[in-house]
């Protein structure tokens, strides 16, 4: 079993946790907290959890080998690299670094330290997610695509009434496009791989990060828009456009809708996609194998595919928003 430590207590974290020990292939020994009292109740049910309020204790522990860490956003890139620096492996919630500089500095710490670093960037483990890559027609064959993640965030309300709260603060590196729109670009880089150019038209909130936003990626032939934002709900599905097909998505993480409009044949049929009860649970099992037999040439593989497309994804989540003018306190570090 791979023994588990967990940085951030809220639902993100009960849910991955209560996907890694579902996978089979994890235990949860070690929980850290700014307060004593709230790694403890988070660790309520779990047997044998060390709990910490004192990171660089935390770090230096040898009760668990791999961090899961699902702090703001800001926090990651220190909080991973001191994990490394101490021969843990880590899984740092999406999005995994503030920008990319960070991004390729935390891949060279892992590679110098011998360790994993996993950015939990789920719908991409998803077997539906991949029942879409094998429907995709050729590049040749794409007219375009429309990808759509919308969801109105109740920490909004806290922003209307005037205050800053992390998912919504340029401090902590928080916005529409770090939040959500991460989950569309992972979906359009590992699709259509790496657009020739991107375009970002945003609306920012009070607080100078985006609220809503559509982003244009240009490839040679066609053209992808991506519609995110935290300040409303969209109930649009995702699609993707070829010369004689459509295939619709109920959405691009958690699928549990695929139809295919065939134009040319004149038919409509669903096609069969399985979706967890907890969409963690397929991205814990992909970095448990990892993990267990890093030196496979699969797992090898797979591993570096995921790292490329992690950084061409927080290159373009730069770009974007800083061609927009949303600026961070994590770039002028």
């Amino acid at each position: 079993m791979i023994k588990l430590g967990v940085i951030g207590t809220n639902w993100i974290s009960t849910q991955f946790v209560e996907a890694a020990l579902a996978s089979g292939n994890y235990e949860l020994t070690a929980v850290y907290s700014r307060k004593l009292a709230t790694a403890e109740a988070f660790a309520i049910g779990h047997e044998k959890v060390a709990l910490f309020d004192e990171l660089e204790a935390f770090f230096a522990s040898k009760e668990f080998e791999v961090i899961y860490i699902a702090s703001p956003n800001s926090l990651h890139y220190e909080q991973a690299k001191a994990a490394m620096l101490h021969g843990k492996h880590v899984i740092i919630e999406k999005p995994a670094v503030s920008k990319a500089l960070e991004f390729k500095e935390l891949v060279a710490v892992a590679e110098k330290q011998n360790c994993l670093m996993f950015e939990a960037a789920r719908n991409i483990h998803e077997e539906s997610f991949k029942e879409v890559t094998k429907l995709l027609p050729s590049h040749d064959d794409i007219i375009g695509a429309n990808l759509s993640f919308m969801k109105y965030s109740s920490r909004f309300d806290n922003v209307l009434a005037g205050e800053e709260p992390n998912i919504f603060s340029p401090e902590f590196s928080g916005g529409a496009l770090m939040d959500l729109g991460v989950y569309l670009l992972y979906a359009a880089v590992s699709w259509f791989g790496r657009p020739e150019s991107v375009h970002y038209f945003a609306r920012r909130v009070p607080t100078g990060v985006d609220g809503i936003g559509t982003i244009i990626l240009r490839y040679e032939t066609f053209d992808v828009n991506l519609l995110t934002g935290k300040i409303a709900d969209s109930f649009l599905p995702s699609e993707i456009y070829s010369l004689e097909k459509t295939i619709s998505l109920n959405a691009v993480n958690s699928i549990e809708a695929i139809t295919i409009h065939d134009r040319k044949a004149k038919v409509v049929k669903d096609h069969p996609c399985h979706k967890e009860a907890n969409p963690m649970i397929e991205e814990a099992r992909a970095f448990a194998k990892v993990i267990k037999a890093p030196l496979a040439e699969d797992n090898q593989v797979d591993y570096r595919q995921w790292l490329a497309i992690g950084l061409v994804v927080h290159e373009i989540m730069e770009e974007l928003r800083l061609s927009e003018g949303i600026t961070f306190a994590a770039d002028n570090k």
